[in-house]
């Protein structure tokens, strides 16, 4: 600070305003005897005392005190450079970015203007960088293809424009800061507006951690996410459940995922998201939008009988494995050349589930293709084939190609792979023994699908983003193509037919099971085989949904729980699909 030019200002200014020494000792307090020391530059005054001679004189501060000591300048560098850096810390830890240079702006306004000029366009700038952040994110989640780029684009632009800040502040002592909406005025913000800033900053903090715990049901209620791993963890043990993989989806992504128990319980090995799981019929769901992104690319029509697109009849081909591709048994059946992709992804074959399910173990169309549903996993294999011979290529290749590759599920296949032995789950039996695993299957598209609990919730997103196909494919793979009017899904009952399912509207869909509820259809996928029983249900026009594996033969008699609990699933039909809670 500049004693003799501080002395020299003071006396100017006194003069001016006609005051003497004694009468602007009456309006500041302040003794006669400082003011004529700091007249003479015998004393080097407080900067509050600057303040209030300056506040007496109705001057601003730099009036009397101009900031032309060098080392005044490099400590206004230093507080320029705190302001203008800390917004980064904001990358890492929420709100930071606004919160820090909002205390440094309220601590150092009032000590000199180009604090205050820089902290309020550096925190309009902030507040604005953060909703576009939150409008990018919602970008993300509604414009299909753009969002992303909108998504991934806005947080690098905020970043450069601060550093580029940075270093136009150390060089100039400016600042530029475009897009920002003018929340804060330079000079004299009433401190309401302050407040008012700091508790909206609060609340979105709140909130923002809200979101970050919580999961929100269904009908907009929310469960604390730590309350869902302790009912999943003490569900596992009730059921005697082995393992368990949870996901939760809300807007279109998972927000929730855990791995509870074992991936080979008597030797109490742990089951982790990147576990190899078998996973049954939830081959089926793969398989039909592989399908379906071949009829957007006009290869197949859905309507078009499949054996037309062959230049022979399907039984006349030489078998290529043990016995899925061997249609000899079909050569003097009149009905399968009726058969359609629609009907194989429909369950409307008339073909049986599997063909060893038949006393002769033989292959037969049961019934008209079309008429009626009934659940085949035959029917997906007579399809694929088809596609293997239409195309050249195999289902694994097909898949590899069309859903694993693009999705990134590089930890998926439809056969046993090598890679997978050194992390694999084990099937259960009910009273915790292990499964024989089973690892010389042939690539099938009802039943052969390997995984893990990472990569096919990277296919629920997917399929809740409507990525891989058109919207209008996905439409038709979600609406309901034939009622379901059987008293149960397997068993006995599915020969019984009943009315009791109408008010839901039971139905298929291609290759999930449709049925309707207050929030909008649902979607169902299940799967089921020795030591693995798995559920998925979306719901495409909340974006929520949830998905359970399970490597127990005990998994289904947790799924209306964990469904209740967790997302206020009360709709799936439990006795439709013979899913007997474990109490």
């Amino acid at each position: 600070m500049d004693n003799a030019s501080l002395a020299e200002r003071l006396r100017y200014y006194r003069k001016v305003k006609g005051l003497s020494q004694e009468e602007l000792s009456k309006r500041t307090n302040i003794t006669v005897r400082t003011i004529q020391r700091i007249e003479k530059a015998a004393v080097q005054p407080h900067l509050n005392t600057v303040k209030t001679l300056a506040t007496a004189l109705e001057l601003e501060v730099t009036d009397l005190l101009p900031l032309n000591d060098p080392k005044e300048e490099t400590i206004k560098k230093k507080w320029l450079l705190l302001m203008h850096a800390t917004p980064l810390l904001g990358f890492f830890i929420p709100l930071c970015n606004v919160l820090i240079p909002l205390f440094l702006w309220i601590h150092k306004r009032e000590d000199n203007p180009v604090y205050d000029q820089h902290g309020v366009k550096i925190i309009n700038f902030q507040i604005t960088a953060l909703l576009l952040a939150i409008l990018s994110f919602v970008s993300l989640v509604t414009i299909e293809k753009w969002g992303f780029f909108i998504f991934i684009g806005t947080v690098p632009v905020c970043i450069g424009i601060v550093i580029a800040n940075i270093v136009y502040v150390l060089r100039t002592e400016k600042c530029y800061y475009p897009f920002s909406i003018p929340f804060l005025r330079f000079k004299k913000t009433p401190m309401a507006m302050t407040i008012t800033l700091f508790l909206t900053l609060f609340t979105l903090g709140t909130m923002a951690a809200q979101s970050q715990e919580h999961v929100v049901r269904l009908d907009g209620s929310t469960v604390a996410k730590d309350s869902i791993t302790y009912k999943i963890e003490h569900l596992a043990k009730e059921a005697d459940i082995q393992g368990m993989a949870i996901a939760i989806f809300n807007n279109n992504k998972a927000v929730y995922r855990h791995m509870a128990g074992y991936k080979d319980y008597p030797n109490k090995m742990v089951l982790t998201d990147s576990t190899n799981i078998y996973g049954a019929s939830f081959s089926k769901a793969v398989f039909s939008v592989l399908v379906m992104k071949l009829v957007d690319e006009g290869l197949i029509d859905l309507d078009t009988p499949l054996e037309s697109y062959l230049p022979k009849k399907l039984p006349e081909y030489t078998p290529l494995t043990r016995w899925h591709d061997d249609y000899s048994d079909l050569l003097a059946d009149s009905r399968y050349h009726k058969i359609t992709a629609r009907m194989c992804l429909a369950h409307t074959t008339g073909f049986p589930n599997w063909r060893f399910d038949e006393p002769d173990r033989k292959l037969r169309v049961r019934n008209t293709p079309g008429a009626a549903y009934g659940y085949s996993g035959e029917g997906f294999v007579y399809l694929q084939v088809i596609l293997e011979k239409l195309t050249g290529k195999g289902l694994e290749q097909l898949a590899q190609d069309i859903i694993f590759g693009p999705l990134e599920m590089h930890n998926s296949s439809y056969q046993w792979q090598a890679a997978f032995e050194k992390d694999f789950a084990y099937g259960h039996m009910a009273d915790g023994r292990r499964y024989q695993k089973d690892t010389d299957n042939e690539p099938r598209s009802g039943s052969t699908l390997e995984t893990t609990a990472g990569d096919y919730i990277r296919f629920m997103e997917a399929v809740l983003h409507q990525k891989v196909l058109s919207k209008a494919s996905y439409q038709e793979l979600f609406k309901p193509q034939i009622r379901i009017r059987s008293l149960t899904h397997f068993g006995s009952g599915r020969l019984v037919e009943t009315d009791r399912y109408d008010d839901i509207n039971l139905s298929c869909a291609l290759g999930w099971i449709y049925f309707e509820t207050p929030f909008g259809p649902a979607l169902t996928k299940a799967g089921h085989g020795n030591g693995f029983q798995h559920y998925s249900i979306l719901f495409p026009e909340t974006g929520d949904g949830m998905m359970i594996m399970t490597n127990s033969d005990n998994g289904e008699s947790g799924y209306k729980e964990l469904l209740n609990y967790c997302i206020g699933d009360t709709f799936t039909p439990m006795e439709w699909a013979n899913y007997i809670p474990y109490k």
